[in-house]
């Protein structure tokens, strides 16, 4: 077997492992809804853990023994693996939109992956560092405080969620390039820092992950994590390391269409799963409407009557004011005789 069909079959695991490690995920935060970020009591909950570290794992075999520009896009399979999985172990069918943000969301990650240049060996500096560092810091806040200020909208808020995720994780693979760099150079004081960086951001990840998947079903959250990964590792790249897009402009061009593919792809997913949640709450509140609408019925003649009589006749009493016989008409009979009644 030839290393690069090697590295090719190890993509392809990795890119099972993380599918069923979402699934897993998935599943824990429908039935665990109170522990959002870390169900740790649930066995299922660490069976997802370890498939994404088996993922990872994978993953980091399979650059050894391909090139980049072959196994980042072969990521983008995961969210192509994770519906049909989900459809035949967890019976979670997706519809025909889903689907096709999925699509449009891994052939754009894959082609923007693609193109860009190989990786080269550059490191972190000292200031640049602590500046990457801080500013993920912050943006992750700030994507979780936005989450929960929409706490109204499921869907925005987990894939705000799952959009902190990636970035926590496509920093923290940033930061793990730099530290294999330095090895060879021998910073070990830079390096203990770079690792406690990695394990922050991992750790990070891993919890806003799982908080994503809370009532937003698979497709979405997953998708948006997929592509922010790569996406801030690239940025980070094309903006310090000095990297760029293959094939010069032409490149670059392609890449920002691949960009905009992929974008749309997680529009369609986040807006199929709006739609489908505000056609679920239109059909509970019709199904309960006649319920909570229709008059108790009480076997009350005289108040069976006296409800329904303005409704259908208000005509008639009209008429009766006319007439002058309005009073006799909103009173019960009197069924006394004549003389009862003048003797009363």
């Amino acid at each position: 077997m030839s290393a690069l069909t090697l590295a090719v079959l190890l993509s392809l695991v990795s890119a099972v492992a993380y599918a069923a490690g979402a699934i897993l995920q998935e599943r824990v935060a429908e039935s665990t809804p109170e522990h959002a970020y870390a169900p740790l009591h649930r066995p299922m909950w660490w069976c997802a853990v370890a498939l994404n570290g088996l993922g990872a794992l994978l993953h980091v075999a399979a650059l050894a023994y391909g090139p980049l520009s072959l196994v980042q896009p072969l990521g983008a399979l995961t969210i192509v693996f994770a519906l049909p999985m989900a459809a035949l172990f967890v019976h979670r069918r997706a519809g025909a939109t889903a689907w096709r943000g999925a699509m449009m969301a891994a052939v754009g990650l894959a082609g923007l992956l693609a193109l860009t240049g190989s990786a080269t060996d550059h490191s972190f500096e000292g200031a640049e560092r602590f500046l990457v560092a801080v500013v993920t810091a912050g943006t992750v806040v700030a994507l979780m405080a936005l989450a929960h200020a929409v706490h109204r909208h499921p869907v925005v808020r987990s894939v705000l969620l799952a959009a902190a995720a990636g970035v926590a994780f496509g920093i923290a693979s940033v930061f793990t390039k730099s530290v294999a760099v330095d090895w060879r150079e021998g910073g070990s004081l830079v390096q203990f820092s770079s690792f406690v960086v990695i394990a922050a951001l991992a750790t990070s990840g891993l919890l806003l992950s799982q908080a994503s998947y809370r009532g937003a079903g698979l497709a979405a959250p997953l998708s948006t994590v997929t592509v922010v990964n790569p996406v801030v590792a690239a940025a980070v790249g094309l903006t310090l390391f000095g990297e760029s897009f293959r094939y010069g402009v032409t490149g670059t061009a392609l890449a920002l269409g691949c960009g905009v593919v992929a974008a749309g792809g997680l529009i369609l997913l986040t807006t199929e799963r709006i739609s489908g949640d505000r056609q679920g709450a239109g059909e509970t509140a019709a199904a309960t409407m006649p319920a909570q609408s229709s008059p108790a019925v009480t076997g009350d003649e005289p108040l069976t009557r006296r409800v329904e009589a303005p409704r259908k006749d208000a005509a008639s009493r009209r008429g009766h004011k006319k007439t002058g016989h309005y009073e006799e008409w909103r009173r019960p009979r009197d069924k006394r005789s004549r003389d009862e009644r003048i003797r009363s």
